[in-house]
């Protein structure tokens, strides 16, 4: 484990800690005054890297972060805080980001929980269509951007009602034809996480694995409840425990959505997340292709526009077929 930095202590002549607000394997969080502009806070995120890797991977670890870092600090949006400064000190690397003041929505979910009842699903719904806004813009980058760590206490509604996606310790960069990038090894947070990235970087992640943990985020934060984890979902698929049987709160659509959202396998998931989008909030009707009862290995397939077409034709030719054989008969 690094040596924490101290209260006081000045990095790069600019950036004074004040506190550490956040511990990881990888390395830690602390709220800091920037000295060079009077009156603002900002989060400084050290990391750490893994001293035990050979010096050239070590090398290219560090390689990494300066590459990623400069595209991270190019982001611009409402739901994302702002990197505005990147350096190296020794063996350790530093981010600079805006401090997003305010409640993460886990700590929100335990003090309804511990009040005896549930968060609004209008307020989850809200804080999604948000989280989706904040998504769309990652993947739409180029090379698209995941985030690959998304659960409620890494949301954060400050006090405006905005919410912000913190935390881009494993933020992973698409490079066409390439074996994705990680800024930090990690596979995310269990409970959120899709059998996908279990397999760290030789796994194959792409945007449907941050869907599945932003459907397993609305799981936990309208039941109250963690998911089940993936692995063990996989071994017995009713570990999984739909959300309407811990709040009847929950809207059928809602729940629909979600468990779309969780399927196991990428392809059974909402392709986008405007897809996921709109069968919560707009007018598509989630369609999982999911087994025909609980644990069974049937499944039901579901035509796309195309196959159907192809049938079509090709039942059309084989009635002609048919046809021009039957006529060479008198």
């Amino acid at each position: 484990m690094p040596i924490p930095l101290k209260a006081g202590e000045v990095l790069r002549g600019r950036y004074k800690i004040r506190r550490i607000i956040g511990q990881g394997g990888m390395g830690s969080i602390y709220l800091a005054d920037d000295l060079r502009l009077e009156g603002r806070l900002c989060a400084l995120k050290e990391v750490e890297h893994d001293r035990s890797l050979p010096t050239d991977l070590l090398r290219e670890a560090r390689d990494q972060f300066l590459r990623e870092a400069t595209v991270l600090a190019r982001l611009d949006h409402p739901n994302l805080p702002k990197v505005s400064d990147f350096f190296s000190i020794g063996s350790h690397d530093y981010l600079i980001m805006d401090y997003v003041p305010g409640k993460d929505l886990r700590t929100l979910m335990l003090e309804a929980k511990n009040a005896g009842t549930f968060l609004a699903e209008t307020d989850v719904l809200n804080w999604g269509s948000q989280l989706a806004d904040a998504l769309t813009y990652l993947h739409s980058q180029d090379p698209p951007i995941l985030h690959r760590d998304i659960k409620p206490s890494n949301l954060k509604l400050t006090p405006s009602g905005l919410v912000k996606l913190v935390d881009f310790g494993l933020v992973k960069l698409l490079a066409p034809g390439e074996v994705t990038i990680t800024v930090l090894q990690g596979q995310g947070t269990a409970l959120y996480t899709p059998l996908e990235q279990y397999g760290g970087d030789s796994g194959h992640t792409d945007a449907r694995s941050d869907i599945y943990a932003f459907g397993s985020t609305l799981y936990h934060l309208l039941t109250n409840q963690p998911p089940a984890d993936a692995r063990d979902r996989f071994l017995d698929p009713d570990t999984l425990i739909p959300p309407r049987q811990i709040n009847p709160g929950i809207s059928v659509r809602t729940e629909k959505a979600i468990m779309w959202a969780m399927s196991l396998h990428p392809d059974d998931r909402p392709q986008t997340v405007e897809m996921f989008r709109e069968s919560l909030l707009g007018s598509y009707q989630p369609v999982p292709r999911m087994p025909v009862r609980p644990g069974s290995s049937i499944t039901p397939y579901i035509y796309t526009d195309p196959e159907r077409a192809l049938i079509l034709v090709s039942a059309g030719l084989t009635l002609l077929s048919l046809i021009v054989t039957l006529a060479q008969f008198p």
